[in-house]
């Protein structure tokens, strides 16, 4: 099922979460700035992730962002926090000013074309406080984000629009995968930016 709304009201999962989007919150002008200051002046790093018990580095870089040096472990790496930028704050006030939410931390992911994606996952990390909604911020190209019911593997997908917010709250981790997918259609970058709330 595909859903195309930008209305805050809306939630587009059906049962057991919460999840809403609210479309761009920038302007076309502002995106592009943003997503040229993010691409030059975050401190990316390739991610890695361990599957199968081996360890494997991404295509997709990261960067990691917290209140107090707070550290972020996931798929069987840590990331040690960078302390925040000015940019980066006002990008994280525009989005808890959006969504009505507080965070204290924010992960970064650099796609450098659609052949690059992320597969299926919960941010549910024990370090991630339970039930705190993460606020989803995108520049650079449109693509299509995915849920999928954890029990029913219904699915629900978005495309996210250039300077756009999603947020995830309720028990969208504990009920849901979500998944950002690859697409040969897509040759331009994206950089996102999740606002998150740790213990």
């Amino acid at each position: 099922m595909e859903l195309f709304p930008a209305d805050p009201a809306l939630n587009l999962l059906p049962c057991d979460g919460v999840v809403t989007y609210h479309g761009p919150v920038f302007t076309p002008d502002e995106c592009a700035g943003h997503l040229a200051r993010l691409i030059a002046e975050i401190p990316w790093e390739h991610d890695e992730t361990v599957m199968f018990g081996k360890r494997i580095v991404t295509k997709r870089k990261v960067a990691w962002f917290a209140d107090g040096g707070r550290s972020y472990a996931y798929s069987g790496t840590e990331k040690r926090a960078h302390g925040w930028t000015e940019h980066l704050l006002s990008l994280k006030t525009t989005a808890e000013k959006n969504s009505g939410a507080a965070c204290n931390s924010c992960l970064l992911n650099l796609y450098h074309d659609g052949g690059e994606g992320m597969g299926w996952h919960s941010d549910d990390e024990g370090s991630l406080q339970p039930g705190a909604p993460i606020l989803s911020l995108s520049f650079g190209a449109e693509r299509k984000f995915s849920f999928r019911h954890k029990r029913t593997k219904e699915t629900v997908s978005v495309f996210l629009e250039n300077g756009s917010l999603l947020v995830m709250g309720g028990e969208t981790q504990k009920n849901w995968h979500h998944q950002l997918p690859k697409s040969a259609k897509v040759s331009s970058p994206r950089v996102n930016l999740t606002f998150r709330t740790m213990r």
